[in-house]
């Protein structure tokens, strides 16, 4: 699961029971690095952390390198 942190520029990355699997984050220069954390620095060894163009090529290269789907989950409300 992705879901958005307020601010704008970070989404936290959640496996299906909740659990942290990290985060995305836009950096300067308008690039989004991947940050594994708890299981997923073990699920995501080998795979390319950034940077990348888009936040949508981010979830892209996690889709492939965990052949598992990012589901997208609405904002935090303020």
């Amino acid at each position: 699961m992705v879901k958005p942190v307020a601010g704008g520029n970070e989404w936290r990355l959640t496996d299906l029971l909740g659990r942290s699997m990290g985060v995305v984050r836009a950096v300067e220069g308008g690039t989004f690095l991947v940050e594994p954390d708890g299981n997923a620095r073990v699920t995501m060894t080998g795979m390319r952390c950034g940077p990348f163009n888009s936040l949508d090529d981010a979830l892209a290269a996690i889709e492939t390198h965990t052949r598992g789907v990012c589901r997208r989950e609405p904002p935090e409300a303020p």
